[in-house]
Order: structure tokens, then sequence, then C-alpha cells
């Protein structure tokens, strides 16, 4: 395997610009604006989040703009070209590492202007080469709310590239931003700033140039009119970031949106039940009986098996918007990194720093990309930890089958059901991460959190939108791909029969293949309470994508007859009949069980791969026995102790 490095100049998972396009690189520090930039410039969806550590891939976009085009490659976040992660190190090496005609025509370093000494170190490393500059300048708006005013002319001066001030959250810049760069192209190369005699690049004389560099620069360029005055956000602070109150605003926000979301999505949810049940069923239908496939397994697959699967997945289309709508304000708003400092003291209890809750929070939306966020963590034994514990955070597709769960068995109170298993959550997190560090990890010891802390800002609407979009397209096209195609290797085994007697479309679900393999599991989550073929199958089937297990139960109790005229088939009424006859009269025990060895047991595939890039086949398969193994327990305790209360 070739082990050199990557280059700017190769392909990268983008929208591919014409060869011969300039490459520019937006480089800089975390949360300064820098992929919010790039969506901006490009019109790409990536990840976006008010808080550090969002990026940890290479991300391509074209830029076009008043006759310029640009190839923009967004760069993982990095305070220096000193790196102290495995996302730092790949922005060193496509930036200094690689020859010189693999690196970017124009690096822009995105510089925070309320913060701007905390950019310019980058700054200062990239002129003592000889690699075209554009310093860009964000966040001004908010340096002025601190009272600071940021000389663009001077600023130039000082730094010796072009400034380019840009507002990525509310305007474009296109065009500035395109003016900056040609006008960085057009230049001769800058010449390299002098280092200090031959100190090497390492040493303490060198650092202190830098920093003394760092501190002509901003005392020429920004002046700091302060009133003296405590700030709103200051006062703020004290409650977020307090030991006491921080952890009971953290709980109270989630506990929040929580209610929320599972309120306002109800009558969403039962209206679009209503629309794939009814007027979508009898559409195709009538198309069915139009071309004379009325009576075959073809209507079968369609009604029993896309409509019922996949629409019944659909209705919690509503659930998911209101959820990332929410959640999305929480980050934008800047409250989620403080999050971050409340979690510290746990986080390092475990034995992980601070900035191990960041990959672990984006766990909650789905723990693909949480894996892959682990690389900001500088501690190959801190990324393996957090990569093992991200399976136990409520991932959103968790999400939908707790708020059928919980509207099925606790109506009265489903949100307060749905917030109760993200604290269940969250303890899985701390308890096993203390059980691994007690036994396999007991040398590695703990850091303190080192992190900026973004300001608090008023979230806009576009951001907001872009981020809901790209969360909710992405459950969408998870919807479109895997889960079709999970929803029709379902409707396949169900078809297939396991008797005599019976044609292929024909059989009833019990007597198909499909449930006479599930039989042969399902004793085994007896000790739990929910051992029955329906809902163990819908558990395997699970292990593709989580949200699979809504579309599994609906094909499987629309293939079967209603029992009774009072019981016409709705799902919950028929999911709540077998938990009631598997759990001997207790229910309610029975689906608490269920809920929990959902959230804990093996993530879905696309997880596991991801764990498998990161850590490697062993680690990989050491997790999912660990999460059998801890969700098959915890399920047992949960339903014996619960059905004896």
């Amino acid at each position: 395997m070739s082990t050199a490095a990557p280059s700017c100049h190769s392909g990268g998972g983008g929208v591919a610009a014409p060869a011969g396009t300039p490459v520019v690189a937006l480089a800089g520090a975390p949360n300064v604006g820098k992929s919010t930039l790039f969506n901006r410039l490009t019109g790409a969806r990536r990840e976006v989040g008010n808080w550090p550590g969002t990026t940890v891939e290479v991300g391509r976009g074209l830029l076009s703009v008043r006759g310029h085009s640009f190839d923009i490659v967004d760069l993982p976040g990095a305070y220096s070209l000193d790196p102290l992660s495995p996302d730092e190190e790949l922005t060193r090496r496509l930036l200094t590492d690689v020859p010189s005609d693999q690196r970017p025509e124009v690096v822009a370093v995105v510089c925070d202007a309320a913060r701007l000494a905390r950019s310019l170190y980058l700054v200062r490393q990239l002129r003592e080469t000889d690699q075209r500059l554009v310093l860009v300048l964000t966040m001004t708006d908010i340096a002025h709310r601190h009272g600071l005013h940021v000389d663009v002319a001077a600023l130039t001066e000082q730094v010796g590239v072009p400034v380019a001030v840009v507002d990525p959250r509310h305007r474009g810049d296109k065009d500035v931003f395109a003016e900056s760069v040609a006008q960085a192209l057009g230049a001769h190369a800058p010449v390299p700033l002098p280092v200090a005699g031959d100190t090497g690049p390492d040493t303490l004389a060198l650092a202190d140039e830098r920093f003394a560099w760092i501190e002509r620069v901003v005392a020429r360029a920004v002046r700091h009119d302060d009133d003296g005055r405590v700030r709103w956000s200051d006062r703020l602070d004290r409650i977020a970031l307090s030991p006491l109150f921080g952890p009971v605003l953290f709980l109270a926000a989630m506990w929040a949106v929580f209610v929320l979301t599972t309120t306002a999505a109800a009558p969403l949810i039962d209206g679009l039940d209503a629309l794939f049940s009814g007027p979508v069923t009898a559409a195709a239908t009538w198309l069915l009986e139009g071309v004379g496939l009325a009576d075959t397994w073809v209507a079968g697959l369609v009604i029993n098996g896309l409509i019922a699967g996949v629409g019944m997945l659909l209705t919690f289309v509503p659930l998911m918007a209101i959820m990332f709508v929410l959640l999305a304000l929480l980050e934008d708003s800047g409250y989620l990194s403080r999050a971050a400092v409340v979690a510290d003291r746990l986080m390092r209890a475990i034995g992980l720093p601070g900035r191990a809750f960041l990959p672990l929070i984006v766990g909650f939306g789905c723990n693909v990309p949480a894996v892959s966020a682990t690389r900001i963590l500088p501690n190959a034994r801190q990324r393996a930890l957090t990569a093992l514990l991200v399976p136990f955070t409520s991932c959103s597709a968790r999400l939908a089958v707790y708020v059928m769960m919980a509207s099925i068995f606790f109506p009265a109170h489903a949100g307060t059901v749905v917030f109760v298993m993200y604290l269940v959550s969250i303890a899985f997190v701390i308890l096993v991460g203390l059980a691994l560090r007690s036994t396999l990890w007991r040398t590695m010891g703990s850091e303190p959190l080192v992190i900026d802390l973004p300001p608090y800002q008023r979230p806009t609407l576009h951001l907001t939108a872009a981020v809901t979009w790209l969360r909710l397209s992405g459950f969408l096209r998870t919807a479109g791909g895997i889960i079709v195609a999970t929803v029709i290797a379902v409707w396949f085994l169900q078809s297939i029969p396991a008797t005599t007697g019976y044609s292929f479309g024909e059989v009833p679900v019990q007597d198909s293949a499909y449930a006479r393999a599930a039989e042969v599991i399902a004793p085994v989550f007896d000790p739990a309470g929910f051992g029955t073929w329906e809902t163990t199958s819908a558990l395997v089937v699970g292990f593709v994508a989580k949200e699979a297990v809504i579309s599994s139960w609906a094909q499987t109790y629309s293939a079967e007859e209603p029992t009774s005229s009072d019981a016409p088939g709705q799902l919950g009424v028929l999911v709540h009949q077998d938990f009631d006859e598997s759990s001997d009269g207790h229910p309610a025990a029975a689906a608490w069980a269920f809920m929990v060895f959902l959230l804990a047991y093996t993530p879905c595939v696309a997880t596991v791969a991801a764990q498998r890039r990161e850590l490697g086949t062993r680690w990989a398969a050491f997790g999912i026995a660990m999460q059998l193994t801890i969700a098959w327990l915890v399920a047992v305790a949960v339903f014996q102790i619960g059905s004896r209360l």
C-alpha cells in the first residue's frame, strides 16, 4: 500500500472542477466559520455546527463567480502546522509536506475577527513559506459587539497578504473572496518572513518570535473600545458553565427539545399515516387493477412491501425535521460548546478529554460521522475508546423507534419517555467508558479540556434551514436506498412458504421463511419479555438500519389478517398485543426492555464499517460482541425488575 502523502490536486469527494482550475485551500482554526464559508462559496451541503471539530475530512467544491473559477478545498481545522491529532496532521501534509506542484495555488486562512490573535499563529507559519495566502476575516459583527474594530488596511499592511472581509452566515460575499484570491494569484509569490537564525522550527525562541509578531499585528490593526460593562453573554455563561446549574440547564434544554418534538409531530405523523394507509394504498390498488396485477405477487410487493414499509417510515419525517431544527438552533446559537465544558468532568472520569464530548454529540445525530469525528482527538487510545462508545449514543434513527414505542405504550408521556432514553444513552456511555478504562485502558490518563468557546449568536434562518435539510436529506436518502432494499428483502423472505400448501407470495407471514428463521432466535429474548418472532425479526433487520425496525413491523403486521373486527390491523394495536402476550401481562416493562436493547445492541452496518475503518477488524468485532452482551443483560434486568414493580 502506498504511503505517499495526499495531494490537494487529487480527487476528493466533491463537485469536480475542470482540469487546470486553481486550487484554493480553506484553512484555519476550528470554529472560525470555515465550513460555513465553504458551503456559501460552493453551494455544497457540508455538515456545519457552532463548535470545534465539525470538519474531519477534506471537502471539495467549485466556486464560479464573475469570470473566476476556483477549486475550493475545505481542510480540517488546525490552530497551527504543529499537529496534535490526525486531522491536523492531514492539514499540515496537504499544505507543506507534499511536493510544491501538488500544493494548493492559494491558501485562504479563515480568521475570527473577534479573536484574531488565536488565528494568526497559522498565518505566521504559512508566511514563513513562499505559499500564496489570503486572510479571510469572519465574525466582524461579533467583534463589533465586543468593542473590537479591525482596520483592514492596517491588517493587510502588517500581514503582507490580501485581506477579505466576509460574512458567510448572512451573505455570500463570493465576489469579495474571489477578487482577493485573484489578487493573490496575480501577484508574485510573497517573500517568506525571516525566522530566528539557526534555532530550528521547534525551539522556544522561534515560538517567542511568532507570538511577538502576532502581538505587533494585533496592536496596530485592532482597536478595542472597552466600556467596562459586564456583557449579557458573560452573565449567561456564569449559568451555562456552572458546575451546579450547567448540567441542570443542559438537561432542561434537552427535555424541552424532546417534548416539543413529540408534541408537535404527533398530528403530522397521524396525518401521513392516514395518507399512506388510505389514498396512497387505494391509488396503488387502482393502478394495479388497471394493469391486471391486482391478484399477483406484484401487488403484495407494492402494497404490503413498499407502501407499508417505506410509507410507515416516511410518516416520521416531520418528527425528524422538527428535531433537527431544534438541535440546529442550539448548535448555531453557540450553546452546545458550553455543554462540552459541562461534560468535561464526566469525560475525564472515564479517561477522555472534554473534546471527546464533541464526536459523542455528533453521534446523537448519526453514529457514522461521529466515529470519523474521533480523529480530532490527539491520542490513539482516546480515539479507540471514544469510537467504541459512540454506538451507545442514540442516533436519530433510533429516535423514530423510541417515539413509536412511547406513543404505543406511554401515549400521555411520550416526550418524557424519549428524554429518559437519552439519559439512559448518556448513562451507557459513562458506565461502559468507566468499565473499559478500568480494564483495557487502565494506564490512560486524563487531560484538561482546551476548547474555544464560540460567541453566542442569533441563529440564522439560512444556516438553520441548511443544516436541517442536510440531516433530513440524509435520512430520506437512507429511506430511498438501503431501506427500500431492506423492505424488498423482507418481503421476499415473507413470501417464501416454509410449509407445503402455499405458493410464493400467498403464504401467511407466520408460515413464511422469514418467521421460521426468526423463531429460532426468539427464545433468546424470552427473559427480556419480547421473545416473539415478530419482534426478533425486526431487531435483526434493524442491524441494517435502526429505522428499518419500523418498516419491518409495518410489513409483518400488514401481511397478517386482522385478529377481530375490533382490531382492524393498526400497527400500534398489534405491537401492543404481541408485547402483552410475550411479557405475560407486563407490556410496559417489556417495552422499556426493548427500547434499552435497541439503544445498546449492535449499531447499523454503516457504523460498524466506520469502526472497522478507524479501528481495524478486531476492535470492530470486539465492539459488536460487547454491545450485544451489554444490551441483552441490561434488557433482561430491566424487564425482570420492571415486571415485579
